[in-house]
């Protein structure tokens, strides 16, 4: 008979669930397995059993956040118009950030934080540029593309820090949001003159 696992895919999320909290509040040197394991009701040694070490849950905290984000991007769907297929993705965009701002921080502000890491220097490789990117070229060709996301995601990821840092009136963000977007999104995809 195959010995029972001790512990589950639920422990685990609610693991990650709580470092993410941890570290995009306080930071990552500020969370230790003992302190996250009183936190989710278990042991130190669940934490070890599960991630391997403290190293690896960070990492393991940054590569959940970026996959969560990687999917609600790709599940975006796509229409025969590219315009409003664009607008739909910066608006899961600032709906995945307002949505898990734990982990939004951690993906693009803690260090060592698994695909975080990895993309620096990067990040126009990664899985979540990529659909930003592949978007911008249904619109302008693919040749051209790489400049006008570069400048959108700068807007959309400017916005939502704000946003998220209360540095915006919270009053009908969602529509102000949608307005910026649709009043230089245009500007932004023009050829360069």
């Amino acid at each position: 008979m195959a010995r029972p696992r001790l512990h589950d895919d639920a422990l685990r999320e609610r693991l990650l669930a709580g470092a993410s909290e941890l570290v995009s509040t306080r930071g990552a040197p500020a969370l230790t397995v003992r302190d996250l394991a009183a936190r989710v009701g278990t042991s130190p040694s669940a934490v070890y059993s599960l991630f391997g070490s403290r190293e690896d849950l960070v990492h393991a905290v940054g590569d959940a956040a970026f996959a969560r984000f990687a999917a609600r991007l790709a599940a975006v769907p796509r229409t025969p118009d590219p315009g409003a297929d664009l607008l739909e993705l910066g608006l899961a965009y600032r709906r995945h950030a307002v949505e898990a701002p734990h982990e939004y921080r951690v993906m693009f502000g803690v260090a060592g934080a698994g695909a975080q890491e990895a993309a620096r220097g990067e990040a126009t490789r990664s899985a979540t540029f990529l659909v930003l990117r592949d978007a911008v070229a249904a619109l302008v060709g693919p040749d051209g593309a790489d400049r006008p996301a570069m400048t959108l995601w700068a807007l959309v990821h400017g916005l939502v820090e704000l946003e998220l840092n209360g540095l915006l009136p919270s009053a009908d963000a969602a529509s102000r949001f949608e307005q910026a977007l649709q009043a230089a999104g245009p500007a932004i995809l023009a050829p360069p003159s």
